[in-house]
């Protein structure tokens, strides 16, 4: 009976010394996030939203509602980039 009881503190034992770092170490830790490649400064472009990619927690996010904003604030910039590029083409644009 104590011979059974000594096994298992010390099999506790070596399992709260693994669980507590020492023993082999565990794997390097890596990124595995999508890269956003979204550029930090500067306006952003429709290419530049249709890129975006959101990493997915436990809880995550659906993402065709998340593909549709997207798509949307893309589609919605491409048309403001085409209304500036026509007033542009008409001189409706100030002189300095």
């Amino acid at each position: 009976m104590w011979f059974f009881a000594i096994l298992v503190v010390l099999a506790l034992g070596g399992i709260a010394l693994v669980a507590a770092g020492r023993g082999a170490p565990l794997a390097e830790v890596y990124d595995d996030r999508p890269d956003s490649s979204v550029p930090a400064e500067g306006p952003l472009t429709a290419d530049d939203l249709r890129r975006v990619r959101f990493s997915l927690g436990f809880r995550g996010y659906r993402m065709s509602e998340v593909d549709a904003l997207l798509d949307r604030l893309a589609s919605e910039r491409e048309e403001a980039d085409r209304e500036q590029g026509t007033e542009r083409g008409r001189g409706d644009e100030p002189t300095a």
